[in-house]
């Protein structure tokens, strides 16, 4: 008995640290998982504040008859269910027609944006690979479009599509002689072409400058081994850039497209409150149906609608992008 006492206690000693230790082990596991999410509670709060909670508020405004004459308290408007909805998607009647003619404005202006953006920009990267002098000076330069405030950029296109002392005409018409007459950029059909102008040039340095970043992964010994094997420069881009960067590329296009396709800074710095017919885009369609006509139930059904096409484009995109990326694996 007095023999294994001693054991008995020694026995103990030695787990009661290991005990110990369990709970702080537990602990400092706890507080490693926990802390990243600490760590982003405040962008987190930040967000809901920022964009969910409008979100929400604009969904229930949705449903509601919300004119000038409720707006001191929006939530004591007439309840008007999908009726807002139903006149939007009204295609016969006045509201639905001026929707969807905006609609296919503004699928025409993206889709061409979005398309002249990545050539471009792929364009500027492939020819940027090349080492030669003042590159990095050029390379500064692309980025300068990319980095100017919007306001300021697009004011200076205001004042170079004048029609009397723009500098568009004074190149056009009085140096090159291409046009019979002064044009009206700003109004009419040319309206289109002024907006999806100054949407290239100010979004083709952004995808230049991604490309770029995917152009650095690629490795230069495939281009040297294509090189020995009497590859060309069109060769090399559709057999090892061009799939190279396909990872890329489908970031790049998803974000241009949602960024033209709710680009409201540029058309309205551009024409103002009230854009031409030819360029009238579905996010200054929204804001003039909501803020101008002062019918807030029927802008925002319209935003929801928009909400939901986006939703929706996404989500294909995502998921045919991954099924060609699984089938390409």
């Amino acid at each position: 008995m007095t023999a294994t006492a001693p054991a008995a206690e020694a026995t103990v000693r030695k787990s009661s640290p290991g005990t110990a230790r369990g709970p702080r082990r537990r602990t400092g596991r706890l507080r490693r998982v926990g802390l990243p999410y600490l760590l982003l509670l405040p962008a987190l709060l930040l967000e809901l504040l920022v964009h969910l909670v409008p979100m929400v508020i604009g969904i229930a405004m949705s449903f509601k008859e919300l004119t000038q004459f409720y707006i001191r308290d929006w939530s004591t408007a007439p309840w008007a269910g999908l009726d807002n909805y139903s006149v939007s998607v009204d295609f016969d009647a006045p509201v639905g027609k001026a929707l969807l003619h905006s609609f296919l404005v503004t699928v025409a202006f993206t889709v061409l944006s979005v398309g002249l953006c990545w050539l471009i920009g792929t364009a500027a990267a492939v020819f940027m690979q090349d080492t030669f002098r003042g590159r990095g000076l050029l390379r500064a330069l692309f980025l300068v479009p990319y980095a100017l405030p919007v306001y300021a950029a697009v004011i200076t296109w205001v004042f170079m599509f004048q029609h009397d002392n723009g500098l568009v005409n004074h190149v056009l018409h009085d140096q090159l002689g291409l046009t019979d007459k002064p044009s009206f950029w700003l109004i009419g059909d040319n309206s289109f072409v002024a907006l999806l102008t100054v949407s290239v040039w100010k979004g083709w340095p952004f995808a230049f400058l991604i490309v770029m970043a995917g152009l650095q992964n690629i490795p230069r010994e495939l281009y040297e081994a294509a090189a020995l094997d009497g590859a060309g420069m069109v060769q090399q881009l559709r057999r090892i850039t061009l799939p190279s960067l396909r990872p890329v590329n489908q970031v790049l296009v998803l974000v241009l497209f949602l960024w033209t396709f709710n680009d409201f800074n540029t058309p309205y710095v551009l024409f103002g409150r009230s854009a031409p017919e030819a360029a009238d885009l579905i996010s200054v369609h929204i804001y003039q149906a909501s803020f101008v006509t002062w019918n807030f139930g029927t802008g925002s059904a319209m935003s929801v609608l928009l909400l939901l096409f986006l939703l929706v484009v996404t989500g294909v995109y995502l998921a045919l992008t991954s099924r060609g990326r699984r089938t390409a694996q």
